[in-house]
Protein backbone atom coordinates (compact mmCIF):
# COMPACT_ATOMS: atom_id res chain seq x y z
CA UNK A 1 0.00 0.00 0.00
CA UNK A 2 1.38 3.38 -0.87
CA UNK A 3 1.29 6.22 1.49
CA UNK A 4 -1.22 8.08 -0.41
CA UNK A 5 -3.59 4.68 0.23
CA UNK A 6 -2.79 4.98 3.84
CA UNK A 7 -4.15 8.51 4.14
CA UNK A 8 -6.74 8.14 1.97
CA UNK A 9 -8.04 5.22 4.34
CA UNK A 10 -7.41 7.56 7.04
CA UNK A 11 -9.20 10.37 5.59
CA UNK A 12 -12.56 7.93 5.48
CA UNK A 13 -11.95 7.20 9.35
CA UNK A 14 -11.54 10.08 10.32
CA UNK A 15 -15.06 11.41 8.53
CA UNK A 16 -16.54 8.23 9.43
CA UNK A 17 -16.04 9.02 13.27
CA UNK A 18 -17.17 12.80 13.21
CA UNK A 19 -16.50 15.70 14.41
CA UNK A 20 -12.86 15.50 16.08
CA UNK A 21 -11.42 17.97 18.40
CA UNK A 22 -8.27 19.80 16.34
CA UNK A 23 -6.06 18.60 18.54
CA UNK A 24 -6.95 14.12 18.73
CA UNK A 25 -7.98 14.58 14.57
CA UNK A 26 -3.87 15.81 14.78
CA UNK A 27 -2.43 12.88 16.34
CA UNK A 28 -4.76 10.35 14.53
CA UNK A 29 -3.16 11.75 10.98
CA UNK A 30 0.29 11.73 12.87
CA UNK A 31 -0.14 8.04 14.61
CA UNK A 32 -2.12 5.65 11.61
CA UNK A 33 -3.91 3.09 13.71
CA UNK A 34 -1.93 0.27 10.55
CA UNK A 35 1.12 0.71 12.34
CA UNK A 36 -0.60 -0.83 15.88
CA UNK A 37 -2.13 -3.79 14.46
CA UNK A 38 -0.63 -6.83 14.07
CA UNK A 39 -0.85 -8.83 11.33
CA UNK A 40 -3.78 -11.10 12.54
CA UNK A 41 -6.51 -9.99 13.74
CA UNK A 42 -10.38 -11.02 14.92
CA UNK A 43 -12.59 -8.38 12.85
CA UNK A 44 -16.36 -8.14 11.70
CA UNK A 45 -19.48 -6.06 11.76
CA UNK A 46 -21.93 -6.40 14.96
CA UNK A 47 -20.10 -9.09 16.61
CA UNK A 48 -19.66 -11.73 13.82
CA UNK A 49 -16.22 -11.61 14.08
CA UNK A 50 -13.75 -13.15 11.58
CA UNK A 51 -10.12 -13.80 11.01
CA UNK A 52 -8.59 -11.42 8.85
CA UNK A 53 -4.77 -12.44 7.90
CA UNK A 54 -2.82 -9.41 6.52
CA UNK A 55 -0.58 -12.24 4.25
CA UNK A 56 -3.40 -13.68 3.08
CA UNK A 57 -6.08 -11.35 2.33
CA UNK A 58 -4.28 -7.92 2.88
CA UNK A 59 -7.27 -5.93 1.69
CA UNK A 60 -9.78 -7.45 4.12
CA UNK A 61 -6.96 -6.55 6.91
CA UNK A 62 -6.79 -2.89 5.56
CA UNK A 63 -10.25 -2.26 5.40
CA UNK A 64 -10.56 -3.61 8.76
CA UNK A 65 -7.77 -1.43 10.37
CA UNK A 66 -9.66 1.86 8.78
CA UNK A 67 -12.59 0.79 9.73
CA UNK A 68 -14.67 1.85 13.07
CA UNK A 69 -13.99 -1.37 14.13
CA UNK A 70 -12.11 -2.71 17.32
CA UNK A 71 -10.06 -5.69 16.31
CA UNK A 72 -9.71 -8.57 18.86
CA UNK A 73 -6.09 -9.32 19.40
CA UNK A 74 -5.74 -12.19 21.68
CA UNK A 75 -8.13 -14.48 23.48
CA UNK A 76 -8.42 -15.57 27.07
CA UNK A 77 -4.95 -14.20 27.78
CA UNK A 78 -3.56 -15.83 25.23
CA UNK A 79 -4.04 -19.01 26.50
CA UNK A 80 -6.46 -19.64 22.39
CA UNK A 81 -5.22 -18.68 19.31
CA UNK A 82 -6.87 -16.49 17.91
CA UNK A 83 -10.06 -18.11 15.85
CA UNK A 84 -13.33 -17.13 14.74
CA UNK A 85 -16.02 -18.67 17.66
CA UNK A 86 -13.22 -19.44 20.46
CA UNK A 87 -12.65 -18.04 23.95
CA UNK A 88 -13.03 -14.88 26.18
CA UNK A 89 -11.61 -11.31 24.19
CA UNK A 90 -8.68 -10.38 26.32
CA UNK A 91 -6.59 -7.40 24.05
CA UNK A 92 -7.96 -5.33 21.26
CA UNK A 93 -7.53 -2.32 19.20
CA UNK A 94 -10.14 -0.55 20.45
CA UNK A 95 -12.66 0.84 18.68
CA UNK A 96 -11.44 4.18 16.98
CA UNK A 97 -14.53 6.22 17.56
CA UNK A 98 -14.41 5.30 21.75
CA UNK A 99 -10.83 6.07 21.32
CA UNK A 100 -11.38 9.71 19.88
CA UNK A 101 -14.20 10.21 23.01
CA UNK A 102 -11.72 9.20 25.78
CA UNK A 103 -9.38 11.01 24.52
CA UNK A 104 -11.10 14.33 24.00
CA UNK A 105 -12.75 13.81 27.26
CA UNK A 106 -8.98 13.59 28.85
CA UNK A 107 -8.37 17.06 27.42
CA UNK A 108 -4.77 16.23 27.68
CA UNK A 109 -2.52 19.27 25.94
CA UNK A 110 1.17 19.84 25.69
CA UNK A 111 4.01 18.85 28.65
CA UNK A 112 1.24 17.25 30.76
CA UNK A 113 2.22 13.91 32.31
CA UNK A 114 0.36 10.78 31.58
CA UNK A 115 -0.79 7.38 32.83
CA UNK A 116 -2.08 5.09 30.82
CA UNK A 117 -3.81 1.75 32.23
CA UNK A 118 -3.38 -0.74 29.26
CA UNK A 119 -0.62 -0.24 26.80
CA UNK A 120 -2.19 -2.67 24.65
CA UNK A 121 -1.43 -2.30 20.88
CA UNK A 122 0.20 0.86 21.75
CA UNK A 123 -1.64 2.76 19.49
CA UNK A 124 -3.21 5.16 22.15
CA UNK A 125 0.28 5.48 24.02
CA UNK A 126 1.36 6.98 20.49
CA UNK A 127 -1.28 9.44 20.64
CA UNK A 128 -1.09 10.52 23.72
CA UNK A 129 2.88 11.06 23.18
CA UNK A 130 2.03 12.84 20.53
CA UNK A 131 -0.49 15.12 22.00
CA UNK A 132 1.74 15.69 24.77
CA UNK A 133 4.85 16.49 22.43
CA UNK A 134 7.19 14.51 24.37
CA UNK A 135 7.28 10.82 24.54
CA UNK A 136 8.96 10.83 27.79
CA UNK A 137 5.91 12.30 29.79
CA UNK A 138 3.82 9.04 28.82
CA UNK A 139 4.20 5.68 31.27
CA UNK A 140 2.12 3.47 29.89
CA UNK A 141 1.58 -0.31 32.06
CA UNK A 142 0.35 -3.41 30.77
CA UNK A 143 -0.58 -6.62 33.30
CA UNK A 144 0.25 -9.28 29.88
CA UNK A 145 3.82 -9.77 28.92
CA UNK A 146 3.33 -10.65 25.86
CA UNK A 147 0.99 -8.27 24.94
CA UNK A 148 3.53 -5.43 26.51
CA UNK A 149 6.38 -6.76 24.10
CA UNK A 150 4.09 -6.43 21.03
CA UNK A 151 3.10 -2.87 22.09
CA UNK A 152 6.66 -2.31 22.64
CA UNK A 153 7.62 -3.81 18.82
CA UNK A 154 4.87 -1.24 17.22
CA UNK A 155 6.04 1.68 19.44
CA UNK A 156 9.96 0.94 18.28
CA UNK A 157 9.06 0.67 14.73
CA UNK A 158 7.39 3.83 15.11
CA UNK A 159 10.25 5.83 16.72
CA UNK A 160 7.93 6.59 19.74
CA UNK A 161 9.91 6.30 23.28
CA UNK A 162 6.97 6.36 26.18
CA UNK A 163 8.10 4.54 29.05
CA UNK A 164 6.90 1.16 29.44
CA UNK A 165 6.15 -0.70 32.77
CA UNK A 166 4.96 -4.49 32.69
CA UNK A 167 2.41 -4.83 36.06
CA UNK A 168 -0.77 -4.55 37.91
CA UNK A 169 -2.14 -0.98 36.47
CA UNK A 170 -4.32 -1.09 39.93
CA UNK A 171 -1.69 -0.45 41.79
CA UNK A 172 0.50 2.89 41.98
CA UNK A 173 3.10 3.81 39.46
CA UNK A 174 5.55 5.62 41.06
CA UNK A 175 7.81 6.65 37.55
CA UNK A 176 6.13 9.43 36.53
CA UNK A 177 3.94 10.64 39.42
CA UNK A 178 2.41 13.11 39.73
CA UNK A 179 0.51 12.37 37.07
CA UNK A 180 -1.45 15.64 35.26
CA UNK A 181 -3.77 12.72 33.31
CA UNK A 182 -4.78 8.97 34.27
CA UNK A 183 -6.27 7.21 30.38
CA UNK A 184 -7.40 3.80 31.49
CA UNK A 185 -8.55 1.76 28.20
CA UNK A 186 -10.01 -1.16 30.75
CA UNK A 187 -12.98 -1.11 32.35
CA UNK A 188 -13.38 -0.93 35.69
CA UNK A 189 -16.03 -2.00 38.31
CA UNK A 190 -14.19 0.33 40.87
CA UNK A 191 -11.95 2.94 40.22
CA UNK A 192 -8.63 2.30 41.99
CA UNK A 193 -8.05 5.18 44.84
CA UNK A 194 -4.13 4.63 43.55
CA UNK A 195 -5.27 6.59 40.45
CA UNK A 196 -6.26 9.28 42.75
CA UNK A 197 -3.36 9.45 45.09
CA UNK A 198 -0.55 9.71 42.20
CA UNK A 199 -2.99 12.45 40.43
CA UNK A 200 -2.09 16.16 41.60
CA UNK A 201 -5.04 18.37 42.21
CA UNK A 202 -6.97 19.61 39.34
CA UNK A 203 -5.56 15.99 37.45
CA UNK A 204 -8.23 14.37 35.20
CA UNK A 205 -8.81 10.42 35.45
CA UNK A 206 -10.55 9.11 32.31
CA UNK A 207 -12.04 5.25 32.58
CA UNK A 208 -13.85 3.07 30.91
CA UNK A 209 -16.61 1.98 34.40
CA UNK A 210 -18.55 -1.21 34.04
CA UNK A 211 -21.98 -1.77 35.70
CA UNK A 212 -22.44 -5.15 34.98
CA UNK A 213 -25.51 -4.16 32.95
CA UNK A 214 -25.18 -3.62 29.53
CA UNK A 215 -22.40 -1.55 28.00
CA UNK A 216 -19.75 0.12 30.26
CA UNK A 217 -19.58 4.33 30.65
CA UNK A 218 -16.92 6.63 30.32
CA UNK A 219 -16.23 8.42 33.75
CA UNK A 220 -14.72 11.92 33.55
CA UNK A 221 -13.16 12.64 37.18
CA UNK A 222 -11.27 15.70 38.69
CA UNK A 223 -9.03 14.75 41.64
CA UNK A 224 -9.98 17.72 44.33
CA UNK A 225 -7.14 18.84 47.14
CA UNK A 226 -8.31 16.58 49.90
CA UNK A 227 -7.64 13.65 47.87
CA UNK A 228 -10.71 12.88 46.22
CA UNK A 229 -11.69 12.57 42.96
CA UNK A 230 -15.19 13.87 41.63
CA UNK A 231 -16.75 13.37 38.15
CA UNK A 232 -19.59 11.82 36.09
CA UNK A 233 -20.67 9.63 33.48
CA UNK A 234 -20.49 11.39 29.84
CA UNK A 235 -21.05 8.82 27.28
CA UNK A 236 -20.99 5.30 26.39
CA UNK A 237 -17.45 3.49 26.36
CA UNK A 238 -17.14 -0.15 26.36
CA UNK A 239 -14.33 -1.97 27.16
CA UNK A 240 -12.81 -5.02 28.71
CA UNK A 241 -12.68 -5.49 32.43
CA UNK A 242 -9.26 -4.84 34.27
CA UNK A 243 -8.29 -8.86 34.97
CA UNK A 244 -7.64 -7.96 38.61
CA UNK A 245 -11.40 -6.89 38.70
CA UNK A 246 -12.93 -9.53 36.34
CA UNK A 247 -14.64 -11.33 38.97
CA UNK A 248 -16.44 -14.01 37.89
CA UNK A 249 -19.99 -15.47 36.80
CA UNK A 250 -19.46 -18.65 38.68
CA UNK A 251 -22.60 -19.39 40.07
CA UNK A 252 -22.92 -22.16 43.16
CA UNK A 253 -25.99 -24.01 44.11
CA UNK A 254 -27.73 -24.04 47.39
CA UNK A 255 -31.62 -22.99 49.08
CA UNK A 256 -33.42 -22.54 45.88
CA UNK A 257 -36.93 -21.04 45.27
CA UNK A 258 -39.18 -20.48 42.30
CA UNK A 259 -41.53 -18.26 41.43
CA UNK A 260 -43.33 -15.93 38.70
CA UNK A 261 -42.61 -12.54 37.51
CA UNK A 262 -44.42 -9.60 35.47
CA UNK A 263 -41.89 -8.00 34.70
CA UNK A 264 -40.51 -8.61 31.40
CA UNK A 265 -36.45 -9.31 32.08
CA UNK A 266 -35.91 -8.18 28.33
CA UNK A 267 -36.55 -4.88 30.31
CA UNK A 268 -33.96 -5.19 32.34
CA UNK A 269 -31.60 -6.70 30.43
CA UNK A 270 -31.98 -3.97 27.64
CA UNK A 271 -32.37 -1.32 30.15
CA UNK A 272 -31.40 2.74 29.21
CA UNK A 273 -27.80 3.36 30.58
CA UNK A 274 -29.24 5.46 33.29
CA UNK A 275 -31.25 2.32 34.31
CA UNK A 276 -28.17 0.30 33.85
CA UNK A 277 -26.18 2.77 36.19
CA UNK A 278 -28.80 3.09 38.80
CA UNK A 279 -29.27 -0.78 39.21
CA UNK A 280 -25.65 -1.62 39.41
CA UNK A 281 -25.41 1.16 42.09
CA UNK A 282 -28.04 0.03 43.94
CA UNK A 283 -27.56 -3.96 44.22
CA UNK A 284 -23.75 -4.25 42.74
CA UNK A 285 -25.22 -7.29 41.27
CA UNK A 286 -23.90 -8.34 37.50
CA UNK A 287 -26.20 -9.94 34.68
CA UNK A 288 -25.53 -12.12 31.77
CA UNK A 289 -28.11 -12.31 29.09
CA UNK A 290 -28.42 -15.22 26.39
CA UNK A 291 -30.95 -15.54 23.43
CA UNK A 292 -31.92 -19.01 22.56
CA UNK A 293 -32.98 -20.15 19.32
CA UNK A 294 -36.65 -20.43 20.25
CA UNK A 295 -37.02 -17.58 21.15
CA UNK A 296 -36.11 -17.21 25.02
CA UNK A 297 -34.40 -14.82 26.44
CA UNK A 298 -32.43 -16.18 30.16
CA UNK A 299 -31.26 -13.41 32.31
CA UNK A 300 -28.72 -14.50 34.79
CA UNK A 301 -28.41 -12.07 37.79
CA UNK A 302 -25.05 -13.13 40.32
CA UNK A 303 -23.45 -11.04 42.99
CA UNK A 304 -20.00 -11.46 42.31
CA UNK A 305 -19.08 -10.86 46.23
CA UNK A 306 -21.09 -13.82 46.56
CA UNK A 307 -21.60 -16.55 44.09
CA UNK A 308 -24.12 -18.20 46.37
CA UNK A 309 -26.72 -15.36 45.99
CA UNK A 310 -27.91 -15.66 42.27
CA UNK A 311 -31.12 -15.53 39.60
CA UNK A 312 -32.19 -17.08 36.68
CA UNK A 313 -35.51 -15.07 35.07
CA UNK A 314 -36.60 -16.77 31.51
CA UNK A 315 -38.88 -14.62 28.81
CA UNK A 316 -41.10 -16.84 26.98
CA UNK A 317 -42.68 -15.77 23.40
CA UNK A 318 -46.02 -15.07 23.96
CA UNK A 319 -45.66 -15.64 28.04
CA UNK A 320 -47.97 -13.19 30.23
CA UNK A 321 -45.71 -13.84 33.46
CA UNK A 322 -41.59 -15.59 33.42
CA UNK A 323 -40.16 -18.11 35.61
CA UNK A 324 -37.83 -16.86 38.30
CA UNK A 325 -35.34 -19.17 40.00
CA UNK A 326 -33.31 -17.42 42.46
CA UNK A 327 -30.78 -19.30 45.06
CA UNK A 328 -29.57 -18.01 48.18
CA UNK A 329 -31.67 -16.44 50.85
CA UNK A 330 -30.96 -12.87 49.22
CA UNK A 331 -33.67 -11.88 46.84
CA UNK A 332 -31.54 -10.50 44.09
CA UNK A 333 -34.14 -10.82 41.32
CA UNK A 334 -36.73 -8.59 43.51
CA UNK A 335 -33.58 -5.96 44.27
CA UNK A 336 -32.91 -5.50 40.48
CA UNK A 337 -36.64 -5.02 39.85
CA UNK A 338 -37.02 -2.05 43.00
CA UNK A 339 -33.87 -0.19 41.62
CA UNK A 340 -34.88 -0.57 38.00
CA UNK A 341 -38.76 1.21 38.88
CA UNK A 342 -36.76 3.33 41.92
CA UNK A 343 -35.49 4.81 38.33
CA UNK A 344 -38.58 5.49 36.88
CA UNK A 345 -40.01 7.22 39.76
CA UNK A 346 -37.07 9.59 39.89
CA UNK A 347 -37.80 10.34 36.64
CA UNK A 348 -35.81 8.20 34.08
CA UNK A 349 -32.99 10.35 34.64
CA UNK A 350 -30.46 9.72 31.87
CA UNK A 351 -26.47 8.78 32.11
CA UNK A 352 -25.22 12.52 32.55
CA UNK A 353 -27.06 12.90 35.89
CA UNK A 354 -25.08 10.34 37.28
CA UNK A 355 -21.71 10.61 38.88
CA UNK A 356 -19.21 9.13 41.02
CA UNK A 357 -16.65 9.94 44.51
CA UNK A 358 -13.94 8.09 45.23
CA UNK A 359 -12.09 8.35 48.61
CA UNK A 360 -8.95 6.08 50.00
CA UNK A 361 -12.34 3.76 51.17
CA UNK A 362 -14.00 3.02 47.76
CA UNK A 363 -16.33 4.92 45.74
CA UNK A 364 -20.38 5.75 46.09
CA UNK A 365 -22.77 6.54 42.73
CA UNK A 366 -25.25 9.39 43.07
CA UNK A 367 -27.64 10.99 41.27
CA UNK A 368 -27.15 15.14 39.87
CA UNK A 369 -25.51 15.51 43.42
CA UNK A 370 -23.01 14.51 45.61
CA UNK A 371 -25.39 14.65 48.49
CA UNK A 372 -27.62 12.12 46.57
CA UNK A 373 -25.88 9.21 47.11
CA UNK A 374 -27.66 5.80 45.46
CA UNK A 375 -24.85 3.07 45.42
Amino acid sequence: MTALDSTARIDRLIEAVGEIEAPVEEALRAVPRHMFVPPVVLAGPDGALQLVDRDTDPNAWWDAVYSRMPLVTQLDDGRTPLQAKAGDYSSSSSAPSTVVDLLELLDVGPRHRVLEIGTGTGWTAALLAHLVGDAALVTSIEVDQAVAEQAAKHLGEAGISPRLIVGDGALVVPEGAPYDRVHATCAVTEVPYAWVEQTRPGGVIVAPWHTGFGAGHALRAVVRPDGTAVGRFRRFADYMVMRSQRGGFDAQHGEDSTGRTRVDPRTIAGAPPGAALAMAASTGLRTSTRTEDDGRVLLWLVDPADPGQWALVTYEPGADDYEVYQVGPRPVWDEVVNAYFAWVTWGEPERRRFGVTIVPEGQSIWLDSPDHVIG
